[in-house]
């Protein structure tokens, strides 16, 4: 019976905050496997870019980032979500 008051506290850590991290970390490598070209996304620096080139075996990507149509090669893990698709 001493025991059961830790077991709830454990419980309730796991279901309110360890179940939801490892949702969204599937949703993000999930959202990270689907890039392709003409995706726009925001990177974890904050720049909006289109993507142009994915990167084969080396995990990186190209975006072009308005409004001098600068090309920036980026880790594909560097993008932080998904802003719209074509």
């Amino acid at each position: 019976m001493q025991f059961l008051p830790m077991v709830a506290i454990f419980a309730i850590f796991y279901f309110l905050l360890v179940l939801p991290m490892q949702k969204q970390k599937k949703q993000t490598q999930q959202m990270l496997a689907n890039l392709k070209k003409g995706d726009v996304v925001v990177t974890n620096g904050g720049i909006v870019g289109t993507i142009v080139d994915l990167g084969g075996e080396d995990d990186t990507i190209v975006i072009k980032v308005r409004p001098d149509n600068v090309k920036l090669q980026l880790a594909r893990n560097a993008v932080s979500s998904l802003k719209s698709s074509p």
